[in-house]
């Protein structure tokens, strides 16, 4: 108790920072539907989530998720229909930073696609996750 008193400033700053810290860390920045670059690699592996790139083609083709297929964010909602057998299996979808993924997503649960997810970070955050990427277009 000693120790307390005499360092009281310290204290203070210890419990603040630990409050903050704490906050930070039960309200996440995002949504319910985002995935870190570990939890979409289950996803893939564990329940065979199909992979959405929506970045513009020539994005795609300078690397993209191997099995990935590309429809632009601004084609998305008139090639939806290419996504109708997946509408209630896991869809990832996946920009390069993260947000136009994110508006995608939102426009996909608008159409009724029940397990649609994005990934954060895009492909700057699987890149830095230091998992494979292929280059060239193929869907």
């Amino acid at each position: 108790m000693e120790f307390i008193q005499q360092n009281m400033y310290l204290f203070a700053i210890a419990i603040v920072s630990g409050t903050m810290l704490l906050i930070v860390s039960f309200r996440r920045p995002g949504d319910h539907n985002s995935l870190n670059s570990t939890q979409a690699t289950l996803l893939i592996n564990r329940e065979d989530a199909q992979i959405v790139d929506v970045r513009e083609p020539d994005e795609y083709s300078a690397g993209h998720l191997p099995e990935s297929r590309n429809i632009p964010a601004g084609r998305l909602e008139e090639r939806a229909s290419e996504l109708d057998k997946f509408k209630d299996k896991p869809l990832i979808l996946i920009c390069q930073s993260g947000s136009r993924s994110t508006g995608a997503c939102k426009q996909l649960m608008n159409l009724g696609f029940t397990r649609a997810h994005h990934l954060e970070g895009g492909i700057n955050a699987w890149r830095a996750a230091g998992l494979p990427l292929k280059k060239g277009s193929k869907k």
